[in-house]
């Protein structure tokens, strides 16, 4: 496997690893009845500071997740794999570890600088797929 397979897998790990405390402490906080339910109707109160930062980086990672899949699969399929988008991949991946102590403890601007890193990193993948 590929050292960014690698990364994508252990990203895909994270994200795992990042839903079961959020579930817990939303479960704990909305009730049972409500997130079990069908939901239809927004919940009887926000989540506190702490679940509701974990719900927001568990979304943004889904959603870095998926430029940085198209990265991976790229640099993959298309035999594009070097030393350069290996680094690449595992700068995001440390970036994606890092952002959600950094989001939940709130760190300005480090969470922002920190998005940046794993964001360029996947842009750089795709560009250095191209040459």
């Amino acid at each position: 496997m590929t050292a960014e397979l690698t990364a994508l897998c252990l990203a895909g790990l994270l994200q795992v690893l990042t839903f079961l405390p959020f579930a817990l402490l939303a479960n704990m906080e909305l009730g049972y009845k409500w997130t079990t339910g069908p939901r239809d109707e927004p919940p009887n109160q926000p989540l506190s500071t702490i679940p509701g930062r974990l719900q927001r980086a568990l979304a943004n990672h889904f959603e870095g997740l998926i430029l940085f899949t198209i990265a991976v699969l790229v640099v993959t399929l298309g035999s594009q794999s070097t030393g350069f988008t290996a680094t690449m991949a595992w700068i995001y991946l440390l970036a994606r570890i890092l952002y959600i102590p950094a989001y939940v403890l709130g760190w300005r601007p480090w969470r922002s600088v920190i998005w940046a890193a794993g964001f360029f990193a996947t842009a750089a993948m795709l560009v250095a797929a191209l040459f």
